[in-house]
């Protein structure tokens, strides 16, 4: 939920990695496969609210959230509507660009959103970006990227991170197992590095999904209680 590390690979594969940092006591369900409306989902769900930060679908498509827009904002009390339940609508959406378009984002809280769809033989990856005040949609170029919430971290840490996002590309192969030992760097100060902890937060969970032509691996890692599990869609 708050770092995520996208690497495209030949023809239309990819691994998207994402580490989520939270309060260590907020309850999660690790991955199941979920039915709605039809469409076939698999995610794991944060317990509270019933939404997810990750998550895979039979339309093709994967969705990832992160916490926060451009800038750390002043969180409110009460919000209209998760962010995680936004992301099983797009999961499960017919279209989902014209969801996105017409999409009603007032009292919801800030964040940035990451969307990648193969239906087609390209493809195509996507950033939603919701800053309280405008909303901002745009295709984004397939290359590498990383991304680290902003409500975690400022700009000069941000850019720290890409280096070292940049310095592991160019060192390490681009394999599942390399990126999830780059989303277990602990580099720097512990409040900063990839495996964060902070005394009232701390990266909880890794999860990665990998596509290699039809097949779809999710691993899950629950960095708490120290178990890990790993599934093909």
């Amino acid at each position: 939920m708050c770092t995520v590390t996208f690497i495209p690979l030949q023809n239309n594969d990819f691994i998207l990695t994402s580490n989520r940092d939270e309060h260590r006591l907020r309850e999660t369900i690790a991955p199941q496969k979920y039915t709605e409306n039809g469409v076939e989902m698999v995610f794991p769900k944060d317990k509270k609210s019933g939404g997810t930060w990750i998550g895979t679908s039979s339309k093709n498509r994967l969705v990832c959230v992160l916490n926060g827009a451009f800038e750390k904002h002043k969180k409110k009390n009460i919000y209209r509507k998760s962010r995680g339940l936004i992301a099983k609508e797009i999961l499960k959406s017919e279209n989902f660009e014209k969801y996105i378009i017409d999409l009603n984002l007032k009292e919801i809280e800030p964040f940035t959103m990451i969307i990648v769809d193969w239906n087609n033989t390209q493809l195509q990856c996507f950033e939603l970006i919701w800053d309280e005040k405008l909303k901002y949609f745009n295709k984004m170029n397939n290359e590498p990227k990383i991304w680290s919430s902003s409500t975690l971290y400022e700009a000069s840490i941000k850019e720290l991170r890409k280096k070292w996002f940049n310095d592991w590309q160019s060192s390490e192969e681009k394999t599942s197992e390399s990126m999830l030992k780059f989303h277990h760097l602990e580099k720097g100060p512990k409040e900063q590095s990839i495996l964060m902890y902070r005394p009232n937060i701390q990266t909880v969970s890794v999860t990665q999904v990998q596509k290699i032509t039809s097949k779809i691996t999710i691993y899950y890692e629950d960095v708490v209680h120290k178990n890990s599990i790993k599934t093909s869609v």
